[in-house]
């Protein structure tokens, strides 16, 4: 009798829609948009796996991550259910649910209790989907399966170099890989890019385009040219959008959802995971509001079906000419919630606050590493005649400001840590009179309407132990203020003299 039989039996008795194991949560039941814990301990990696063997010959016990995709599991009282493994940057996940396809038996009998834990059953239904490459694939899948197989985040490729990849923040060669010549790069590469893509290459000598291998997932691609020839970096997109609760937002971002017109951020440094959280608040939108979504994106990362929610998703230089000119359009569009892959320019900035001006609840992210600055880089990139008109229309459409780090866990993946503002009226006028410096102050009393700053996230995560010390002072803005931090809750670093 596998382990999970017990959970699985209770996930039916109880009408749960799945169970839900995830890397460092605890198992859980979904009801609805509801994750209830069903144990008291938190599933590691190596725990998730051996679980998942016990249910598929085709897992391996001691495997270090077993391959996305699906199978099939019949239980010992008859019933079928369907796993389903995903890997991202927050770590494994794997969701069992009752199989729709077939009808559960009404009750368990003598002869189905004498079925073995592991019953045999067709290969294609216990299978996972492999990564392992086919022989009609383009060459460079090859390498981007390993990525995938191996839990990264991204494949580097540089001319006459071995391909790299960044697994839990660190880079490493990939193993069994030779060096790429300039040719063999080209050839590699050339294979997979839109033929628009190769002539935006060709004139400007670097382009980005989305790649998708279909049951595996989809990717980020940027090609360049270097010193050496050319080079390029894949970031993996997951197939299956994280949830709010696979990620374990806080209710403040979930309330962003809610809103009905305004201005939300999601900040942070490149590979913060930005892009994951903004996907995660959409889907959020899109199984409990009935809205009309835009996205503006570059290329598009997370695609988003139809639930609740009539979702229409532009690639800019695909299906538009530019982020402004596609925003400029979306008012025509009858939106309720638009999302701004990247506000870049003083155009885009200010159309996106005109567009939560009318009455419209506007995403977007910038490159900015805290709340504070988020606001005055907004203001900045403005002549300085028009910053005081800036500033009032910035007071009156900001909502909320989510700026994020990506830290390594202690155990392997990554965690996110959140810095979250929400404009209240104190706020507002402090960005209207432009005294932007006294917002911390403001965040650090406003707890209560679910406000945070980095270093209190940080020190949480800390005192949990599911960061290093080291790693989240490295990670933190205001040293200063962090080593306070540390001293207080008993942390002594050696390696830092000034803690």
């Amino acid at each position: 009798m596998a382990r999970l039989d017990p959970l699985l039996q209770a996930m039916v008795e109880k009408n749960a829609e799945e169970l839900v194991l995830a890397h460092g949560s605890k198992p859980a039941f979904r009801f609805g948009e509801e994750l209830t814990p069903v144990s008291k301990q938190e599933l590691s990696q190596a725990q998730i796996t051996a679980l998942l063997s016990e249910l598929s010959e085709s897992i391996q016990p001691d495997s270090a991550v077993p391959p996305r995709g699906r199978f099939q599991y019949s239980s010992p009282d008859g019933r079928s259910f369907v796993c389903v493994i995903d890997s991202a940057e927050a770590g494994l996940t794997a969701t069992v649910r009752p199989n729709a396809a077939v009808a559960s038996p009404p009750a368990a009998t003598e002869a189905a209790a004498a079925v073995p834990a592991r019953p045999a059953v067709a290969p294609e239904a216990s299978k996972v989907v492999s990564t392992q490459p086919r022989p009609d694939d383009p060459e460079i899948d090859r390498y981007l399966r390993k990525l995938v197989e191996m839990g990264g985040s991204d494949l580097h490729l540089s001319a006459d170099e071995v391909p790299m990849v960044r697994h839990d923040g660190d880079m490493a060669r990939l193993e069994g890989s030779s060096p790429l010549g300039p040719d063999k790069m080209m050839e590699l590469l050339t294979a997979i890019m839109p033929e628009k893509n190769r002539g935006e290459y060709g004139q400007t000598h670097d382009t980005d385009f989305a790649y998708e291998i279909e049951g595996v997932a989809r990717f980020r691609a940027n090609v360049f040219t270097d010193r050496k020839g050319t080079g390029a970096v894949f970031r993996v997109i997951p197939a299956k959008v994280l949830t709010v609760e696979d990620l374990g937002l806080p209710q403040a971002t979930l309330d962003m959802c809610q809103l009905s017109k305004g201005l939300v951020l999601v900040t942070g440094p490149t590979g913060s995971g930005k892009s994951t959280t903004l996907a995660a608040m959409i889907d959020h939108i899109n199984r409990s509001r009935n809205d009309h979504i835009i996205t503006i994106e570059d290329p598009i990362e997370f695609v988003h079906q139809n639930q609740k929610c009539l979702v229409n998703q532009r690639e800019v230089h695909t299906h538009t000419e530019g982020f402004k000119k596609a925003l400029r359009a979306a008012l025509r569009e009858d939106p309720d919630i638009v999302l701004v892959g990247e506000m870049r320019d003083l155009e885009t900035i200010a159309i996106a606050i005109e567009t939560a001006e009318t009455g419209h609840l506007v995403f977007g992210t910038l490159h900015t590493t805290s709340a504070c600055s988020t606001v005055d880089r907004i203001i900045d990139q403005f002549p300085a005649d028009r910053q005081a008109q800036i500033r009032a229309m910035l007071s009156e459409s900001l909502k909320g400001v989510v700026s994020q780090t990506l830290l390594k866990r202690l155990g392997g993946g990554r965690v996110a840590a959140l810095e979250i503002l929400v404009v209240t009226a104190a706020i507002s006028n402090l960005i209207r009179e432009g005294k932007t410096f006294q917002i911390p102050s403001l965040m650090q009393t406003g707890k209560k309407r679910g406000m945070r700053l980095m270093n209190d996230a940080l020190i949480d995560l800390v005192r949990r132990k599911v960061i290093d010390p080291e790693e989240a002072y490295r990670k933190a803005i205001e040293k200063v203020g962090f080593a306070n931090m540390l001293r207080s809750a008993g942390v002594k670093l050696s390696a830092l003299p000034d803690v």
